[in-house]
């Protein structure tokens, strides 16, 4: 195996990286911050600062204007995506917390983009389901219970427009990946991971970010 040119991204690099991104706004830099203060234990299930800028430039890259998050949590990753959102550009994000989206509520409507988000509070299955089955959706973005996202998927990508993008996070879950014993979350992520490497109605890439990014286009 040839492993190529390996960086080891020190704290030192990895705010080199921060500082040569795109910033994170005032909004988006005090929900961040507010996030870790009230939820100190849970805070990181926060996407990734970084991820941020970049969710951003995909939904710019892919002209996404129809957006399907599952998994909202205190709402930065939402806030991020609806900010690049064209006019009249729509984003469904779902969770199953009213205590958690509320933060994210209050962020929406500080950027001025509470009209582009639609927050379903419910089982996420149940939301996908309940959407058209028709191909209507540019981009997804899930961020979930590992255990269910071969689910997730499963109702997403008949919903994906041919050369819409499903974005996927956590996908190498702290390493635990390489667990031949994984039970729980992780073991739900390895199963996920083989799903989608193996789904021939799209092209999906894994990447080292974070904690794991796989990218996936349909066909």
């Amino acid at each position: 195996m040839t492993k190529g040119n390996s960086t080891k991204i020190t704290d030192e690099l990895y705010q080199y990286m921060l500082d040569h991104n795109p910033p994170l706004d005032e909004i988006q830099r005090g929900l961040v911050e507010t996030t870790y203060a009230k939820f100190p234990d849970a805070a990181g299930m926060q996407s990734a600062q970084e991820q941020g800028p970049l969710l951003a430039f995909l939904v710019r890259l892919t002209g996404a204007r129809h957006i399907v998050e599952v998994g909202t949590f205190t709402g930065f990753s939402a806030l991020s995506m609806a900010q690049a959102l064209p006019a009249g550009g729509r984003l469904i994000t779902c969770d199953v917390s009213e205590e958690w989206t509320a933060y994210g509520r209050e962020a929406w409507q500080a950027a001025g983009v509470s009209d582009r988000v639609e927050l379903r509070i419910g089982p996420a299955l149940d939301t996908l389901r309940a959407m058209p089955e028709e191909p209507h959706i540019d981009m997804a973005y899930v961020d979930a219970d590992k255990e269910s996202q071969i689910g997730y998927w499963e109702e997403l990508v008949p919903r994906l427009r041919p050369g819409g993008l499903i974005v996927t996070d956590n996908t190498l879950f702290h390493g635990s990946v390489l667990d031949e014993n994984a039970t729980g979350s992780a073991a739900g992520v390895q199963a996920y991971n083989r799903h989608v490497a193996g789904d021939t109605r799209m092209d999906s890439v894994l990447l080292a970010i974070s904690d794991g990014l796989t990218l996936s286009r349909k066909k």
